[in-house]
């Protein structure tokens, strides 16, 4: 018999799952991708009224879905139904910035945005340009 997780995602929430769900694609949750997550949480308009406890909960329910097979597309079934399609460029920008904090993107991250690109119908010209701005914010010497 197989566990049945059921979860219910806030626009922000989803918000938070996408950018979780990028640092947890590889199994190693770097502390730059942590505290990007935790900076954007604290500095964008659209978490202005955010919990902040609730990044706790978001990324248990990220781990249990991860936990369970075809659970990335449980995830990205919740996230289209809870995300409203207005946000989608808004989570792929995110996702974008969660990758690109480390300064590396590795096989697994890309596929994640692939999958999360496809997931939320971004046109692969705004794709691109999304990319491209999180690289060029997260350039060092």
């Amino acid at each position: 018999m197989t566990e049945q997780i059921e979860h219910s995602l806030s626009p922000q929430d989803c918000l938070v799952a996408v950018m979780i769900a990028v640092s947890a694609s590889d199994e190693d949750m770097r502390t730059a991708e942590l505290v990007k997550i935790e900076s954007t949480v604290n500095n964008l308009p659209i978490f202005a009224d955010y919990d902040m406890d609730r990044i706790g909960v978001v990324s248990r329910t990220v781990f249990d879905l991860f936990s369970v097979e075809d659970g990335l597309d449980a995830l990205f079934g919740l996230i289209r139904s809870d995300l409203p399609e207005r946000l989608n460029e808004t989570a792929y920008a995110l996702a974008c910035d969660v990758g690109a904090a480390d300064g590396r993107l590795n096989e697994r991250e890309l596929r994640l945005l692939e999958e999360l690109r496809y997931e939320l119908n971004i046109d692969r010209l705004h794709a691109a340009a999304i990319e491209r701005g999180a690289r060029a914010r997260h350039m060092t010497l």
